[in-house]
């Protein structure tokens, strides 16, 4: 699917899967979410349409979950851990780095979609501090001179 359109198709197919039920919501707007790489408004309508839940109800559990997200993101995800583990061991200097390299901010998206940047407040691998996640491959035990090379590999 391209960042203008949504297949609503294919949002129907989604929601056949899980054969029509507004029990299912968080599951059917994860797999959108994973097809679209973000949640679309017009997607969020629909469901709340062929679902029979008030487009208030879906939007609040979109926006609820900091998993989902209401605008595009990147191809690749990175996450940055801000935990007190990893920040006292230098996680603020690897997000610079890492803003820095790509030209984004944290919270953002690059503008070719290639990278969206966040932080986290704790990954649960403390003892890998600092920690940088990108697409769920960890990276531990990190320093601002090995982000280059790390991005390097999804660059290509």
């Amino acid at each position: 699917m391209s960042l203008e359109s949504v297949d609503l198709e294919r949002v129907d197919d989604i929601v056949e899967k899980y054969e029509n039920q507004r029990r299912h919501l968080i599951a059917i707007l994860q797999e959108v979410q994973k097809e679209q790489n973000y949640l679309p408004r017009e997607a969020l309508f629909h469901l709340s349409m062929r679902l029979k839940i008030p487009f208030n109800e879906v939007y609040h559990v979109a926006t609820f979950y900091r998993s989902f997200s209401l605008v595009p993101r990147g191809e690749h995800l990175i996450q940055v851990c801000m935990g007190t583990a990893c920040h006292v061991r230098g996680a603020p200097r690897i997000l610079e780095r890492i803003e820095r390299s790509l030209g984004v901010e944290s919270g953002r998206t690059t503008t070719d979609y290639k990278f969206t940047l966040e932080t986290v407040n704790c990954l649960g691998a403390c003892a890998l501090g600092p920690l940088m996640v990108i697409d769920g491959k960890y990276f531990g035990k990190m320093t601002a001179s090995k982000v280059d090379e790390v991005l390097q590999g999804y660059q290509e």
